[in-house]
This record gives structure tokens, C-alpha cells and sequence, in this order.
């Protein structure tokens, strides 16, 4: 059996693979399996879903994480808003919604990966083809660390999608993803705890500006996702 580290992947010319989680013919096997276009469709839906939901989560999360941080995290557990919400929410709707929230994110990628493959992996590396820094490092860092990037950065999107292109297990994802988010949620924790006074303090020093705070990071959402949506140098727009 192959170690949980830098030794599961292999690197073939500019590409790194999976070669052993646990075993290749298991991973090959694995991925032999044709989903459905139901469960294609599903997927897909859902991560969509899951990224409007987060993207409203995030930028309405200055306005009211203080007055309602239970829907605030339920729409997205970005660290900002599980930081900014420590003051104001107890420890088990923290834990429960903070959780789930992020664990299905993850598990979203994780099957987008799985299932679009290539696809997905040019849909982050963006419309140029040209991958932004973050991308390739963390594409390094799973390259170097395998499941232990999971555990590092549980909230990743480009990582939940590269090991769901790669091949990892469901079950071996989970876990380590589910270990990666409960550390993710004490070290927050515990950092809300130590600067308390300083959230509350921003939060009351943008209240009276906090709706053009929130409008500012709508305009700016667009403006990437416009970015995002531009066609590469000498492609007409579909």
C-alpha cells in the first residue's frame, strides 16, 4: 500500500496523476464506473446552488453576521464569516452549521472533479488557460503532501476538485476532509475568542456603511465572474 503522502501521485510531463489510493487497479477500477447523467446533472445543480448561495453568504456577511450569524453560515462558512461569527453564536450551531456547510462544498468539488474531470480543472485554472498563482500552488501542494492538503485546506476548491479528478476514494476524501474541517473550526474558534473585542469593534465601526460595504462586494463579484466569463485572446464569445 502506497503511503498517505507525497508518494501517491506521480508527475507525467506536465501533469501529475494518481498512481496508488490505495491501490492503481482499485483507483482504476474506481473510475471505470460511468455516472449517470442524472447524477452528472444532480451534481452539478448542486454545486451551483452551493456556490450562488455562498457567494450571497459572503457578501452580505458584514451587514448581518452580527444580528443573524446562523443564516449567514448556513449560506457560506467562508473562514471570514466563521471568524467574524464567534462572538455571536454558541459553540453548537457554530459546530453543526459550520460543519455541514463547508463538508458540502467539499463533497460537491470533490464530484465535480470526479465526474467532469478535465473540464472542470480548465474551468478553474480559467478563461485563458493560463492558471492564477493560488492554482498552482496548491496543485504543488497536492502533488507533495496527497490526502494531507485535504486536511490542511479542507475548504479548497481547487483542492476538494483535483483529488475528485484524480481519483481519491469517497471514503478516503471523507474522512480526511471531515478531520480537515473540525481543526479548521476549533483554530477559528479559538482565534474569535482571542480578538472578540476586535471583531465586535469592526463590525460596529462599518454598521453605519455596512449596506454600501455589501453592495460594493455584489458590484465586485459580478466584475470577476464578467472576468471569468471573458473568451481566450482570438476565440469569439459563444
Amino acid at each position: 500500500m502506497a503511503p498517505l503522502g507525497s508518494s501517491a501521485f506521480r508527475r507525467v510531463g506536465h501533469r501529475s496523476e494518481y498512481t496508488a489510493w490505495p491501490h492503481a487497479e482499485q483507483t482504476a477500477n474506481y473510475r471505470s464506473g460511468v455516472p449517470s447523467s442524472l447524477s452528472r446533472r444532480s451534481v452539478l445543480a448542486g454545486t451551483a446552488g452551493l456556490f450562488i448561495l455562498g457567494t450571497i453568504g459572503s457578501n452580505i456577511g458584514p451587514a448581518l453576521v452580527d444580528e443573524r450569524p446562523e443564516l449567514v453560515l448556513l449560506l457560506s462558512s467562508r473562514n471570514r464569516n466563521l471568524f467574524g461569527s464567534v462572538p455571536y453564536i454558541d459553540l453548537l450551531p457554530y459546530v453543526l452549521i459550520g460543519f455541514l456547510r463547508v463538508l458540502a462544498a467539499a463533497v460537491a468539488l470533490y464530484f465535480c472533479g470526479h465526474f467532469f474531470g478535465h473540464k472542470a480543472v480548465q474551468w478553474l485554472q480559467g478563461p485563458n488557460g493560463k492558471p492564477p498563482r493560488i492554482y498552482t500552488w496548491l496543485e504543488r501542494a497536492v502533488d507533495k503532501m496527497g490526502v494531507w492538503a485535504v486536511v490542511i485546506f479542507p475548504g479548497s476548491n481547487v483542492v476538494c476538485l483535483l483529488v475528485g479528478h484524480r481519483g481519491m476514494k469517497p471514503r478516503t476524501f471523507l474522512i480526511f476532509v471531515s478531520i480537515g474541517i473540525a481543526i479548521k473550526l476549533w483554530v477559528l474558534r479559538v482565534l474569535g475568542r482571542i480578538f472578540e473585542s476586535e471583531i465586535r469593534s469592526f463590525l460596529d465601526f462599518v454598521d453605519e456603511y455596512q449596506w454600501w460595504l455589501v453592495g460594493g462586494l455584489f458590484g465586485l463579484s459580478l466584475l470577476q465572474g464578467q472576468l471569468r466569463r471573458r473568451p481566450k485572446d482570438g476565440q469569439e464569445a459563444a
